[in-house]
């Protein structure tokens, strides 16, 4: 036995178990035979810092893991990073900026390998922290979605998807980041509000016989407006429907459409469309018969006005910013008479309304996301999902909570084409290479795709019998982008002859999302390892994500894991809430209100941080950050700590028994069914992924009933002389001790493996110790009842004294009536335990007449004399006067939460403070007019 330090200090501990697990491969102990259980991380990305929301993720998964691995399972937490595409090329970027260096100084592979210098310098720092968080993750076999094994999968995966027909390449409208020149996903664009104009514009009827009005938040974009649409049982236009407009500016005849995407109650009823430049537009002008190759486009990848098919934007627009394009052309629109005033509500004339508007960014670049019209590459997701959708209709995969269903089927039964190429150098190259006609040739190496391409060339009339590749960086054409877009090359100088065919490499990479979707299976060995359940750690047990990236990453991965190893991915699939400020707010930089998980592991420790995530993670709701629920937590572990040392003061030692050891005090017996019986509720919680139902049970039953009742009521056996059941006492405390340390060890790991060696010793580490059996053969009812009517009788005495200010330090005589046999028994026992823990004396007869305090417990009354003890008249007067303020404060509140006036415009918090505070005031009037009434 070890004794313990005084004080409890986080810091001192957590590093050395965390490197003592790491060095003794106690992440992965060796269990041959044992039953794999298994669970991946969503891989952060390697540019990546822990934040608040990587440690409740990541703290549930552990415990999870923790008791897998308790529970004497083969138990593997896959543990990885992401390449991160632009995340990373951005700030490899930035880096050579500082040295006057521009990533096209280098070329692709100078800068590639690069990237691969920052990664090997700087790219670790997150899972260093997930180390100090206490993830015992399976660090012998971590990842990274650019290994060479997981390239490898990556590969034959997009080329497999190409030949079974569900990846093509299309041109669609994609969110282009003109500050990175590349197509981000939806996940990289954030939603701004911003003070903005709404212009209202005149188009001419092209027969001269009137005028079609339209608003619009981007006037630049007429330059490419292909049609105007109305709503075709829209009274005002239906006979306008096949008509044409002459567009001021460009001069270009469109057509007016009838489709449901316009509003006859919004503005005019009329909206300009243009396919080329948003995706509502884009779906309006498909089904106006405009395709796709036909849509026009007015911006470059800068963002700049280019010339469109027709030739009919006028010259001095031609390279001005779009933002630039918007004044010279409102400018213009108002000097030829096409803008139409906006008359405010005094009368005065302005070009345009003011409006707060919806726009997107880049995350990362901070510029306005354009829809831009590019051929990428797309998966065909609506075939991929329909194996997905069915496989959680019939809970192969279980969704927890199971409100997300809807939601994950409403997304999957309308999925769009997904976009997974990205106009960037750092990641997964998309291996296909190009034939003077633009066919493309998939394949997984340049031989198999020159014999593919061979063979498609083969009935020409001069066939090419070698083939010559050209990888080339940056190619467009006008508004034909071929991969990264940037200044114009000529590749004349390579021509395709009779005998030679010049193949050129897409120099474009695969969007993130598309590698970390085959995360599950990849990582495990595939595609060199056939076995289909992949040493039967496929299908993963659960995965556990916010809820943010169920689309982005979750779905994905069902859809890839169904399509490539016909099985789910995961049987349970469990999304939690996010982290909100304490005002419930979303965190965000911006607001200045995000938290450091490291600065409270610093302040509090990994293991307070970690319980609280648990103890918070309620099913279906986000979670308020709370720095003094944290400081509470570590003060439990400080309560435990000085449990432990009190345990080592009184010869309470390590249990030698997994069994319960034999009980025959009453107190021994309770204690031992209160431990079965929080075994029993754990192991449910755990089962039902009910994280707060089982933080919560535990931290009651180490709080309330091991350290303030059991160690309390044991103590006079424990110190006095020779008392009978002493031993007895310390073998079932001990034994009780570890069932806390084990229990609780996946919740806080430190300080329980800390204790665990502390209190004598082991022939293992808590990390691989047994997870404990609820034994119902334990229990003993008639023992658990005695000892629960002596605490409901203290908490009952105790709470009265408080209420009716006896002094703490009186000895009270306690009289009893219509007690019944059992109770009689019951005092009888427990008469030293109710002296010393209620300070009453049990005492023979009927209670004086007079002032007295009253207690019922069960059939029985319990009677405390108070003459002489305090002044009845001014207790009884201080408790009405008390009542009558809690009533009015009550009261006042009550009626402020039925003004429908004050619920319905209030902020929601000032609501929610308002019930809180009316419940504390109701309580506290019944519990004063409780206390008044046990005075008589």
């Amino acid at each position: 036995m070890t004794e313990l330090a005084k004080t409890f200090d986080p810091a001192a501990i957590e590093t050395r178990w965390y490197a003592h697990w790491e060095e003794q491969g106690l992440f992965r102990p060796e269990r041959t035979g044992a039953e794999p259980w298994t669970i991946v991380n969503p891989p952060p990305n390697v540019t990546g810092s822990l934040h608040i929301g990587h440690a409740l993720d990541n703290t549930l998964q552990d415990i999870l893991v923790r008791h897998a691995r308790l529970q004497g399972k083969d138990a593997r937490w896959v543990v990885g990073t992401d390449h991160a595409g632009i995340a990373t090329q951005m700030v490899v970027e930035r880096n050579l900026a500082k040295d006057g260096v521009k990533r096209t100084d280098l070329g692709r592979e100078a800068f590639v390998d690069k990237v691969w210098e920052w990664k090997a310098e700087s790219g670790g720092q997150i899972t260093g922290q997930l180390r100090r968080l206490g993830c015992s993750m399976d660090w012998a076999n971590e990842r990274f979605t650019m290994d060479e094994g997981f390239s490898k999968a990556v590969l034959k995966v997009f080329v497999q998807l190409h030949r079974d027909g569900l990846l093509y390449r299309d041109k669609r409208l994609v969110n282009w980041d003109p500050h990175f020149g590349t197509a981000i996903s939806d996940l990289e664009v954030e939603t701004r509000e911003v003070q903005g104009s709404f212009w209202h514009l005149r188009y001419p009827l092209a027969d001269g016989s009137g005028e079609i009005r339209v608003a619009t938040t981007r006037p630049e974009t007429l330059l490419a407006d292909m049609a105007v649409a109305v709503h075709p049982e829209d009274p005002r236009y239906t006979a306008l429907i096949g008509k044409q407009v002459r567009l001021p500016i460009t001069g270009r005849l469109v057509p007016i459409v009838g489709d449901e995407h316009a509003d006859p109650a919004l503005g005019s009823g009329a909206v300009k469309i243009t396919p080329g430049h948003d995706f509502n537009d884009f779906e309006v002008g498909r089904r106006a018969g405009i395709e796709a190759r036909d849509m026009l486009n007015m911006l470059d990848a800068k963002a700049q006005v280019t010339q469109t098919a027709d030739g009919l934007i006028p010259a001095e627009l031609i390279g001005l910013d779009r933002f630039e394009a918007r004044k010279a052309i409102v400018a213009r629109l108002k000097e030829e008479g096409f803008l139409v005033p906006y008359v405010d509500k005094d009368g005065n004339e302005h070009d345009a309304e003011p409006r707060t508007i919806q726009t997107p960014y880049g995350d990362r670049s901070g510029v306005v996301i354009e829809p831009w019209l590019t051929d990428q590459w797309y998966v065909d997701a609506k075939a991929l999902a329909q194996p997905a959708i069915e496989a959680v209709r019939s809970g192969k995969t279980q969704i927890v909570p199971k409100s997300w269903e809807k939601t994950y089927f409403n997304w999957m039964e309308n999925i769009q084409p997904w976009c997974v190429s990205r106009q960037l150098w750092w990641g997964h190259r998309i291996p296909a290479w190009f034939g003077p006609d633009g066919i493309p040739f998939v394949a997984e190496s340049e031989e198999e795709a020159a014999k593919l391409a061979l063979d498609h060339y083969a009935g020409d009339a001069s066939p090419p019998s070698k083939v010559r590749f050209l990888d080339t960086e940056n190619v467009w054409a006008g508004n034909d982008v071929f991969g990264w877009v940037g200044k114009p090359q000529d590749i004349s100088s390579s021509p395709s002859d009779a005998r030679t065919l010049t193949l050129r490499r897409d120099p474009d990479v695969l969007d993130t999302w598309f590698s970390s979707a085959l995360w599950p299976f990849a990582t495990l060995g595939w595609p060199e390892n056939t076995d289909p359940t992949l040493g039967g750690r496929y299908a993963n047990d659960v995965l556990i994500s916010g809820f943010d990236i169920l689309f982005f990453w979750n779905a994905r991965m069902m859809m890839q894991g169904l399509h490539f190893m016909g099985e789910v991915p995961f049987r349970k699939m469990y999304l939690h809430g996010l982290v909100r400020a304490a005002d419930g707010a979303k965190m965000s930089k911006s607001k200045g209100n995000t938290v450091d998980p490291l600065g409270l592991i610093d302040r509090y420790g990994a293991d307070a941080l970690r319980f609280f995530m648990a103890a918070m993670e309620s099913q279906g709701r986000d979670i308020k950050m709370d720095e003094k629920r944290v400081e509470g937590y570590r003060n439990f572990a400080t309560k435990l700590w000085n449990a432990s040392r009190f345990a080592q003061a009184n010869g309470i030692a390590a249990s030698t028994t997994l069994e319960p050891p034999a009980a025959t005090l009453a107190v021994n017996k309770w204690i031992v069914a209160e431990t079965v019986a929080c075994v029993q509720a754990v192991d449910l919680a755990l089962a039902d992924l009910r994280f707060d139902g089982a933080a919560n049970t535990i931290y009651q039953f180490v709080w309330s009933r091991f350290c303030d009742w059991y160690l309390e009521l044991i103590k006079p056996v424990l110190q006095g002389e020779g008392a009978e059941g002493a031993e007895e006492t310390r073998a079932v405390a001990g034994w009780v001790l570890d069932q806390i340390l084990v229990l609780l060890h996946p919740f806080m790991p430190f300080i329980t493996e800390e204790l665990w060696h502390a209190m004598g010793t082991r022939s293992n580490d808590l990390i691989i110790a047994r997870w404990p059996i609820a034994d119902a053969r334990a229990l003993d009812p008639a023992a658990s009842q005695e000892i629960d009517w002596v605490i409901r009788l203290v908490s009952e005495v105790r709470a009265a004294r408080t209420e009716l200010n006896v002094p703490p330090g009186a000895r009270l005589p306690i009289h009893v009536r219509d007690a019944s046999a059992l109770t009689g028994e019951r005092l009888g026992a427990q008469e030293s335990v109710l002296a010393r823990l209620a300070r009453v004396d049990v005492t023979q007869g009927e209670a004086p007449a007079g002032g007295a305090l009253q207690i019922v417990v069960d059939e029985a009354t319990f009677v405390l004399p108070l003459e002489g003890v305090i002044d009845l008249d001014a207790e009884r007067a201080r408790l009405t006067k008390a009542i009558a303020a809690a009533e009015k404060e009550r009261d006042s509140l009550a009626g402020r939460l039925d003004n429908p006036s004050f619920v319905g415009r209030a902020k929601p918090e000032a609501v929610e403070k308002a019930r809180a505070d009316h419940a504390d005031k109701q309580a506290e009037a019944a519990r004063l007019q409780a206390a008044l009434g046990r005075l008589g």
